[in-house]
Order: C-alpha cells, then sequence, then structure tokens
C-alpha cells in the first residue's frame, strides 16, 4: 500500500491528540508541531462521530499514521486553533491509490 506522497502535503499543522476527559476538562498528549498535512478551509456540512450534522470550516490530508482523533487539537497553518470534528482513514487494498487520513476540523 501507498502513502500520500509527502511532495503533496504543502502545509505544516499541529497536532496536540485528545487523551480523554478529565475532572479538569478534555486532556490532550503533547504537541506534535510540523505535521505534514494539505489543508483546505472552506465551509462544508459534514457529520460528526455521533452522526450530528455540522459545520466543517477546514478539511486536512495527512499522512496515514498521524494520531488526530475525534475531538483533538489542531493548529492551522494560519495560526488559527481548530477541533477535531471526525478523523477518517481511506484505504484502498489492491489499488494503487495512496492511504491517507482525513480529518475535519470545527
Amino acid at each position: 500500500m501507498t502513502r500520500v506522497p509527502l511532495w503533496l502535503l504543502r502545509h505544516r499543522v499541529t497536532v496536540e491528540p485528545y487523551l480523554g476527559d478529565s475532572a479538569y476538562g478534555p486532556k490532550y498528549g503533547p504537541p506534535m508541531p510540523g505535521v505534514p498535512a494539505l489543508v483546505a478551509e472552506q465551509v462544508r456540512t459534514v457529520r460528526d462521530r455521533e452522526g450530528r450534522e455540522v459545520t466543517s470550516t477546514a478539511q486536512v490530508i495527512t499522512a496515514p499514521d498521524t494520531v488526530c482523533p475525534a475531538e483533538s487539537r489542531l493548529t492551522l497553518p494560519s495560526g488559527r486553533r481548530t477541533r477535531v470534528l471526525s478523523a477518517a482513514h481511506h484505504t484502498a487494498p489492491g489499488l494503487p491509490v495512496p492511504e491517507s487520513l482525513e480529518v475535519m476540523c470545527e
């Protein structure tokens, strides 16, 4: 299986992976700066991880092994911090298309 080529991932984002809730609110892992990504900041209607229709204001394509579950925090190239609504792994076993992770952001 091939991965999405790095030369297509022209942007860099910072990912703070969601670890769960604590007594003081959401808990995040250490920031991972400089994650290669392709970012499109446009408004789209998507479904969140619970199936509700929500508005996404940024979509991010990154490498398939990026740790970025729903509820994680992302800092986009514009400097805007956002929350991950959903993350979907795209694979096509046996086909000559690259694997990637698609992240929909609030």
